[in-house]
């Protein structure tokens, strides 16, 4: 069977995101592996309350990226090769002044989070001197997240999986050589992985320099801060800001709320959210490619590409569900045995693994729907949608626990996380007419939408351009000769 066009793009942006998506827990994982063999579990708890405030900040920073992209797309698709640098500029420098900030109230957040954090003494001097490095990496983290969002809008994101690759390499290389060559601990873990970030920021300023370098002369460092375009920059990324502070919530809050029912119930929801995790990084990868392709035809208001793409986003978001519905059906069983041999925490998770079943088909939507969003750049549905699901979360959880008097069990509580991605999916839905899927409906809601914001394309320089730019297949390093012909 041969693939489409329309599909064939779809993939050569979805599989490398797909690979990019795969590669970061390996950063932490890496990190595990080697302070595993130190000789104390206190080194392994110190890792992961590190790693796990370090997810945290960098995750409620990931507007960088998503806003980016969506921008981005939307300038290659009108063709506007000025705005598509200034973009990357805008996004680096508010990147590096976030990563600043984070600098200079290092020893605040160091103090409110450790306070916050029960663990043991050991344990916690262990996390604070991890912390006391790593947060060195905040410039490279977040410049990273600017890059990998620009790539994206620029349809290619290959130059990412390539970063994140390399980042790998650099850390196993970098921690080995400290923790055993130099008798580093925690310490040594700690540089490894900051000199993996920069590493990886470096990576990505070579690239950009090399194939996209030519761009250097559209830089109008007098429009760098024009008054429409910061606005619209800083509202684009602070609705985003507010939709990860709401999922952040709702993910602390279901883990805290599994805690609190006891060690059994936080293992079983630790196992089952790996098969949820596994999942999101396959339609993580598709939404990206969303967020390139709609934002593209966009700017470019090609209608009928948009409504292709939009439709055929959702079938393979449908056939995906279904084969993962089936795999964690016939397989999900023999995966948990993989990660614990504790009998009593497998017959838990099997009490609950229904919910597992049923969270791929109700929530790959909201995952598609996320990346046609920030591709239109229409974040404040985005922010609606994420705002109505998670009041519906609370307001359902502390109704249950008020009607009476106990917390909701296991079952509720996946009942909850479940029915607010079908939420998230609906209002999403409702706010886009996606009714029954029609991506003739989608596209053309999201082209009004975005219709005031779309700058017309008036200089005869445009169609030159198409031929030499915006026509080239911005998918592989050997395409560099055709890169470097930016003009």
């Amino acid at each position: 069977m041969q693939l489409s066009y329309g599909n064939k793009k779809i993939l050569q942006i979805a599989i490398p995101s797909i690979v990019s998506n795969i590669t970061v827990p390996l950063l932490g994982l890496i990190d595990v592996t080697i302070v595993g063999h130190l000789g104390s579990a206190a080194y392994i708890g110190a890792i992961a309350v590190g790693g796990m405030l370090f997810n945290i900040i960098y995750w409620i920073f990931g507007f960088l990226r998503m806003g980016t992209s969506g921008m981005t797309s939307q300038a290659y698709g009108r063709h506007d090769l000025n705005e598509v640098t200034r973009l990357l500029l805008r996004s680096v420098g508010v990147g590096l002044f976030i990563a600043l900030i984070l600098l200079a109230l290092q020893y605040p957040i160091e103090k409110v989070a450790f306070t916050l954090i029960d663990t043991t003494d050991e344990v916690a001097q262990l996390s604070a001197l991890y912390f006391r490095i790593c947060i060195w990496g905040a410039p490279a983290v977040l410049g990273l997240y600017s890059f990998a969002g620009w790539f994206i809008g620029m349809q290619n994101s290959r130059f990412p999986m390539y970063i994140a690759i390399t980042q790998n390499i650099v850390n196993i290389v970098a921690s080995l050589c400290l923790v055993y060559g130099f008798n580093m601990k925690i310490e040594g873990v700690a540089i490894g992985t900051l000199t993996a970030q920069y590493a990886g920021l470096v990576m990505a300023y070579l690239l950009w320099i090399r194939y996209y370098g030519n761009l250097r002369k559209r830089i109008e460092w007098h429009s760098f801060f024009d008054r429409q375009a910061m606005y619209r920059f800083f509202k684009v990324n602070r609705d985003i800001f507010f939709r990860t502070i709401c999922l952040v919530a709702v993910t602390v809050f279901f883990t805290s709320a599994g805690a609190a029912q006891g060690e059994v119930v936080l293992a079983v929801n630790t196992l089952l959210m790996q098969l949820f995790t596994l999942f999101s990084y396959i339609m993580d990868g598709f939404a990206y490619a969303g967020e390139a392709l709609a934002g593209k035809y966009i700017g470019a208001g090609n209608r009928r590409e948009l409504h292709q793409t939009v439709r055929r986003l959702f079938g393979w978001g449908i056939g995906l569900s279904l084969a993962f519905t089936l795999l964690y059906g016939a397989g999900g069983q023999a995966f948990l045995r993989l990660l614990t041999d504790d009998e009593i925490v497998i017959t838990t998770a099997g009490s609950y693994f229904y919910w597992v079943l049923a969270i791929p088909l109700a929530g790959f939507s909201a995952f598609l729907l996320d990346g046609i969003f920030i591709g239109a750049t229409a974040t404040h549905l985005m922010l609606r949608a994420m705002i109505v699901a998670s009041g519906c979360f609370f307001l359902i959880y502390y109704g249950f626990k008020g009607y009476n008097g106990e917390p909701c069990t296991v079952d509720g509580i996946y009942h909850l996380l479940t029915a607010s991605r079908c939420v998230t999916r609906r209002v999403g839905e409702k706010n886009f007419r996606l009714l029954s899927f029609s991506a003739k409906a989608a596209s053309q809601v999201i082209i009004d939408k975005t219709r005031s914001l779309q700058v017309s394309i008036t200089n005869r320089r445009s169609k030159e351009l198409k031929a030499s730019f915006f026509h080239i297949p911005a998918h592989g390093i050997g395409l560099g000769r055709r890169y470097r012909n930016l003009t």
